[in-house]
């Protein structure tokens, strides 16, 4: 298979839906393994395109002579005037998209097969499986903004879809709606952009696009506005402030569906858009400079919130929101490698993150981390793969976590101002101390509630399996930063070499010093969470009652939710009301039911004046023609 058949990904995902969503009554275990031998075909198929993609390579160049793109016309109107491509577009941010939403897509759906199992809606789940994983891929393969924008929207359906899923529990309901709605502000914005970008060069074609805009063929304050509107999407679907919001809620899904969306795909497809077009925001460095310091502000607020947090998968969301604020303040200095190398890791150790929350909720019932603890006795396998994953959040050498941690950290620090790269390392420390009391707080110490505790027990190989694998990926995903890695993968060199646009970032030894540094800000940020959560977690109970109020600015998450419900309840609706009173007393009452009313009104009165009687209809006539004739003589 060659990168001209990438169009084949999206297409095998997107038969699979359709088959099982009409037809998974007749299958055996509700098409199941239809779902997971399809996506198992996907991921040899990636192979088979890295395969083909490596042989681009020309003296470290990558140069597919256009094999890598497919199109062909969808819709033209005028003569070429309004023209839709399906396209696809392969390079090496797509080769990076491409395994990690495959192989994380695989291992939830095998993970599922025994976490899902029982659940009425079992086919159902797996055919939205399938549809999320199709949209996703369109997403990451189009060569074209409406396609994308298309791609995009089906993602959110998927998502709204699943986070759903338990669509009887009102909690639920509520999370999926609020998720569709906040995405949808954003996706607003995008859509201003696309429309933006049209209207200035003629073309929805990306690569035609970016080829514009940085040969100047674009106003810069023209490039500038709708660069910001593109990004207003990407704020959107990644989770940053002020959007972030929906992602916490979205827990009340399915936590495999945690691990999909939440973690390693939907949410990143923010970063892959101002990945894909880093050449035009590097010609508008004020729109680099919004996103560095959007990023830097989510990842520090929402670094705050895990800190406090009691539900296990919300702290992992908090998480999430954070570690996408650290992608988005590297896009901010332009370090496109650091932000796809950051993607690229986080993807395999924060799926198996909520992966292996998602064992404890099976083996216990229980998610809030406070009343569980001691559960390494009884869950060996899942206590091993999350702290291999945790250790991997937090930044600890060798794990993954730490190479991509540190390329933003040292990219940062050459390119952006010094108090970023102070905020950003406080919040690399905050996220060792919080991925530290997740671990001490559910696997270590006694256990606080008995009940739960004698309940546990280890999760079956459905589910342990894809953790194991996925704890094996957050291992040693981290060394393909190497350069002889990547080489020795046919690649040009490692991912700093394959992805930044500019210029190749060539990476064949640490920068020890400061290696050393990152790695002692994390290795110190696991030590407080140890005195502070280690045992009895005395220290952590003195401290939240030293600042009560800092505790509960904290827990009810910098009251954000309640500046959007006073924004909705004392504004929206207050503007809702005037435009309903409008609507109902001016266009209605007035200038629809008045109109008709009026007419009514003259033909009633009007039809008094036919009586049926010659004299009366002469008069008129008499009387008509003395008005006329005076009308005349006065002209």
């Amino acid at each position: 298979m060659g990168m001209e058949q990438a169009w084949v990904l999206p297409a095998i995902p997107v038969v699979l839906f359709v088959l099982i969503a009409l037809f998974n009554g007749l299958m055996p275990r509700r098409g199941d393994f239809l779902a997971i031998l399809g996506m198992a075909t996907v991921v040899g198929l990636v192979f088979l395109l890295l395969l083909d993609f490596t042989g681009s390579f020309r003296a470290g160049e990558f140069v597919p002579g256009g094999s890598n793109v497919f199109a062909f016309d969808w819709i033209n109107i005028g003569q070429g005037f309004f023209v839709i491509e399906f396209s696809t577009y392969v390079d090496a941010i797509t080769m990076v998209m491409l395994p990690v939403v495959t192989i994380v897509a695989l291992m939830v759906m095998i993970y599922s097969t025994e976490y899902m199992r029982g659940e009425p809606r079992y086919g159902w789940y797996f055919a939205v499986l399938s549809l999320f994983v199709a949209a996703m891929l369109t997403l990451v393969l189009s060569g074209n903004l409406i396609q994308l924008y298309l791609a995009w929207e089906g993602v959110g359906l998927a998502s709204y879809l699943l986070i759903g899923f338990y669509w009887e529990r009102q909690s639920a309901a509520e999370a999926a709606k609020k998720a569709f709605v906040t995405t949808r502000i954003g996706d607003v914005g995008l859509l201003i952009g696309i429309i933006l970008l049209w209207r200035a060069t003629g073309t929805f074609d990306i690569q035609q696009i970016i080829a514009a805009a940085t040969s100047g063929q674009i106003d810069s304050t023209y490039l500038t506005v709708s660069m910001l509107f593109l990004f207003g999407g990407a704020v959107g679907k990644s989770a940053q402030f002020p959007l972030h919001v929906w992602l916490p809620d979205a827990m009340e899904g399915p936590t495999p569906v945690s691990a999909l969306i939440h973690a390693a795909t939907m949410v990143v497809a923010g970063v892959y858009l101002v990945a894909r077009f880093s050449p035009v925001y590097a010609e508008v460095l004020v729109a680099r400079d919004v996103i560095l310091y959007v990023g830097l502000f989510t990842a520090f607020m929402a670094g705050t919130q895990g800190l406090v947090s009691n539900d296990i998968k919300r702290v992992l969301a908090y998480s999430t929101v954070s570690q996408l604020g650290f992608m988005f303040v590297a896009l901010g200095v332009g370090a496109v490698g650091a932000a796809m190398f950051h993607l690229f890791t986080h993807a395999f150790f924060k799926a198996l993150l909520f992966l292996g929350s998602g064992s404890v909720i099976h083996a216990t019932h229980r998610q809030e981390v406070e009343g569980l603890g001691g559960l390494r006795h009884k869950m060996p396998i899942t206590t091993a793969t999350f702290i291999v994953g945790s250790l991997a959040l937090a930044g600890i050498p060798i794990f993954a976590g730490f190479f991509s941690k540190d390329e933003i950290l040292h990219a940062l620090i050459s390119d952006g101002p010094a108090w970023a790269y102070l905020v950003l390392a406080a919040t690399a420390v905050l996220t060792a101390i919080y991925s530290t009391r997740l671990v001490l707080l559910t696997f270590f110490g006694k256990p606080k509630d008995q009940h739960a505790y004698d309940h546990a027990h280890e999760s079956g190989p459905a589910m342990t399996g894809p953790l194991v694998l996925l704890a094996i990926l957050a291992t040693v995903s981290g060394f393909f930063v190497f350069d002889q890695v990547g080489e020795a993968l046919g690649l040009a060199g490692g991912i700093g070499a394959l992805v930044y646009l500019d210029q190749p970032h060539h990476f064949t030894t640490l920068d020890w010093t400061f290696a050393a540094g990152a790695a002692g800000s994390a290795l110190a940020g696991v030590i407080v969470g140890w005195a502070y959560w280690g045992g009895d977690a005395k220290r952590a109970v003195g401290a939240r009652s030293w600042a009560p109020d800092l505790h509960a600015f904290l827990v009810n998450r910098w009251y954000m939710d309640h500046l959007f419900q006073a924004i909705i309840d004392r504004v929206i609706l207050g503007l809702a009301s005037v435009v309903a009173w409008f609507d109902k007393r001016i266009v209605n009452e007035t200038g629809v039911d008045g109109g008709a009313q009026t007419i009514g009104y003259f033909g009633y009165r009007l039809k008094f004046l036919q009586t049926g009687k010659i004299p009366n209809y002469a008069l008129g006539m008499a009387v008509g023609v003395v008005a006329l004739t005076l009308i005349a003589v006065g002209g």
